[in-house]
């Protein structure tokens, strides 16, 4: 019984049951406030865009891990699908090739933000930083700074990535089943592979884990591809769902994202990552944005409510992990 009763309290003491209980939190607030929170209608709403933004969050996940991170992304959320659009609506070009393209455009970007960052050395901050202005910047002047009208002809990629469905009283997207089958991969890949372990290394001692033959260069520049293939998707996908690409859309995301990673549980400073973290402030950053409208407040003021709810997980976090190690 004891030992039961100490792995419960362990259990208690992690990141993400803690960031899972101030979710309840949350949404009982909400809920108490306004009935409509959880009316069928709100959750559907909520549900259509969350998965765009927890596919991002989940490769930030592993990057953040691994000690390092992308600015970049929301930059490239917006790209990815411009670039898919213009080559199939002013070239010409088949829409499954336009995807293609545009996906692997994203990997460039990713590979050159891991080669600069690995075989130069320069910070992924100021790396990434300088490549959310280019990549912006290329996506306002190739549209002239104009959005453009998405591919709203039916087909299997327009069905595959934002098809919808309705589950009962419940409007869903095919982008759920995107969200849900990568966070299985990713927590596979953190939690249980071998790459795991060296990515864990890797943010938690760079050169004891390359002195034991961890490929840490080589880890990172997958990393960076993987987020920025990732942002480029989930930008598609919303391109789809909405049925326009802008060249301004994601402004902001890079640091929305970073926000979900770091409430769920995941170190900034690398060395501790948590998949199913990541799911809950992916959940609970959506669940505060839609809250807080329909509560009455104002929407800009969400920024104070992520920052506010940032600062509790951080120091929350900081104490359970001083308690562990006094332990």
């Amino acid at each position: 019984m004891e030992e039961r009763g100490g792995r419960w309290r362990r259990l208690m003491a992690t990141p993400q049951v803690a960031s899972l209980i101030i979710l309840a939190i949350v949404l009982a607030a909400f809920s108490l406030a306004n009935p409509n929170f959880l009316s069928p209608l709100n959750i559907s709403n909520m549900m259509a865009f969350l998965p765009e933004l927890g596919i991002m969050a989940l490769a930030m996940t592993l990057l953040l891990t691994a000690g390092e991170f992308d600015l970049s992304v929301g930059a490239v959320f917006a790209l990815g699908p411009v670039l898919v659009m213009l080559l199939a609506q002013t070239a010409g070009v088949d829409i499954g090739l336009a995807l293609l393209v545009g996906l692997v455009v994203c990997i460039a970007i990713g590979a050159i933000n891991g080669i600069i960052v690995t075989k130069i050395g320069i910070s992924s901050f100021l790396v990434t930083l300088s490549m959310l202005l280019i990549v912006r910047g290329v996506a306002l002047y190739i549209t002239q700074g104009f959005p453009l009208k998405s591919w709203d002809q039916p087909g299997f990629f327009v069905t595959l990535l934002a098809g919808s469905f309705d589950l009962g009283p419940f409007r869903l997207y095919t982008s759920l089943f995107w969200f849900i089958g990568l966070t299985l991969v990713c927590a596979y890949v953190l939690n249980w592979s071998k790459v795991g372990n060296w990515i864990s290394a890797i943010g938690s001692n760079r050169s004891a884990a390359v002195a034991r033959g961890v490929p840490a260069d080589a880890v990172k520049i997958w990393l960076f591809i993987t987020a920025s293939v990732l942002s480029g998707l989930a930008g598609m996908i919303s391109a789809f769902r909405i049925s326009a690409a802008s060249p301004v859309a994601g402004t902001g995301y890079e640091l929305e994202v970073i926000a979900m990673v770091v409430v769920g549980g995941t170190a900034l400073t690398g060395g501790r990552g948590t998949i199913l973290g990541t799911v809950v402030g992916a959940f609970m950053l959506r669940a505060i944005r839609n809250g807080i409208v329909l509560i009455g407040v104002p929407g800009l003021a969400f920024n104070i409510f992520v920052g506010a709810i940032i600062l509790v997980m951080l120091i929350l976090h900081a104490m359970i992990q001083r308690r562990s190690v006094r332990r």
